[in-house]
């Protein structure tokens, strides 16, 4: 019989020493038809990143997730590294999410003496998860400090919001090792560990599918996510890793990617990136015939681009895009009164993002009776967006609209380009 370790489709990981008494115990999602948090398409992978510390006492910061055989490669790798979950001393606990905290119940039961670490804002959901008794669980306050012996002392910091209430970070003092959980995370499946081993392209990856992990995961949180890094700035001269959740460690270049989510942070307040995100809907192709002016517009006026169809293009990809974007342009034709569907359900997550203060044109036609526009003036309204006078017709049209659509799409590039600048 076949081990769990060789099934078809998902790679073994080894645990990597970070370190001195610093490891990474990791494990990749493999299956291209998996989706993050039930929502996030993620065709090549993520990763779920543990660790542990040992000095005269053992902790393992993070854990996995019950999915497919992860418990089995968490232990194993664990065990390889002289960590048997029954000698374990402390569990650190940054974030409750069951992608890092589902292990804990089997944690607790296999090993009856741990203490688990964690925020007060967590015990709740520590005990609604997992059961496990207050005696086992320590609150620790923002700057408190836990001191393995041997030089190890792990430090405690709140980052609440990003993207829980209940979220820390915890720095290892003596080798500033900093661990992150989901801040600094990103997509992608990891086989080397470290940036310094891979390609600056690969490196320019990961950054972008961070950018697509912020979108879909944190944005909605970017205020937070600003305290939490200013919180920290004054730890950055002595950080020597950056450890998340998912994702690589970074060590040579750790300003790549505190750059990168301090800039995916501002988005939120606007401007963006001098680009803009086209987004379109077509029944029949009538709509399909504008959204090529538009291109057309915006391209005579030398912005960059990015166009995807909906539902053609998952929305996760779509939120990605539009979220470093200054300028968007939303094509759909009216549905039934309303606003073609998939359109709508990009709206509605556009709204819970909070993908505010954007420079936006909406284009789009009807049959019988027009109705798109209210519900669009209704799903955007708390949104900040600046929009410029929308393109309806109805039926086919004409070269008069389409050569309308085709100046407001030049307007708003020249809008976009100022605005990005300031």
């Amino acid at each position: 019989m076949a081990s769990t370790y060789d099934l078809p489709g998902f790679v073994w990981n080894k645990a990597t020493e970070l370190t001195d008494g610093v490891y990474r115990v990791g494990v990749n999602i493999e299956d291209p038809d998996y989706l993050f948090e039930g929502l996030w398409p993620i065709p090549d992978g993520t990763s779920i990143n543990g660790y542990a510390v040992r000095g005269e006492k053992k902790a393992i910061i993070d854990l996995t997730q019950i999915l497919f055989d992860f418990p089995d490669r968490y232990t194993k790798q664990l065990e390889e590294i002289g960590f048997p979950l029954e000698d374990v001393d402390y569990v650190i606990i940054n974030h409750l999410e069951p992608d890092h905290a589902g292990f804990l119940p089997v944690m607790a039961k296999v090993n009856s003496k741990t203490k688990f670490y964690c925020t007060p804002k967590a015990v709740p959901g520590i005990q609604a998860f997992a059961s496990i008794p207050l005696d086992r669980i320590v609150e620790v306050n923002d700057g408190d400090t836990l001191d393995l012996g041997a030089g190890k002392v792990l430090q405690f910091f709140h980052a609440p919001n990003v993207h829980w209430p209940e979220v820390m970070v915890t720095f290892e003092q003596s080798s500033g090792v900093l661990f992150t959980c989901d801040a600094f995370g990103s997509y992608g499946r990891v086989d080397e560990v470290f940036d310094d081993q891979i390609s600056d392209a690969k490196q320019e990856w990961y950054i972008q599918e961070a950018e697509r992990y912020y979108a879909n995961i944190v944005a909605k949180f970017s205020r937070f996510v600003v305290r939490a890094i200013d919180k920290l700035a004054p730890l950055v001269p002595q950080i020597s890793m950056i450890c998340p959740s998912h994702g690589i460690v970074w060590r040579s270049k750790k300003d790549k990617i505190i750059d990168a989510y301090i800039r995916l942070a501002k988005y939120a307040d606007g401007p963006a990136e001098p680009e803009v995100t086209v987004i379109w809907g077509s029944m029949y192709g009538y709509t399909k015939q504008m959204v090529d002016r538009v291109i057309e517009g915006l391209h005579s006026e030398g912005v960059k681009v990015h166009v995807y169809r909906v539902p053609k293009d998952d929305v996760g990809y779509v939120l990605g895009s539009a979220w470093r974007s200054s300028g968007l342009v939303l094509a759909m034709p009216t549905y039934e009164y309303r606003m073609f569907p998939p359109m709508a359900h990009v709206l509605d997550d556009f709204g819970r993002k909070e993908v505010k203060r954007k420079k936006v044109l909406r284009v789009g036609g009807f049959g019988w009776s027009g109705g798109a526009s209210k519900e669009f003036s209704n799903l955007t309204a708390g949104l900040e967006w600046d929009c410029l006078p929308e393109v309806e017709w109805q039926g086919h049209a004409s070269p008069e609209v389409l050569q309308k659509g085709y100046e407001a799409a030049r307007e708003l590039a020249r809008q976009v380009k100022a605005y990005a600048l300031k």
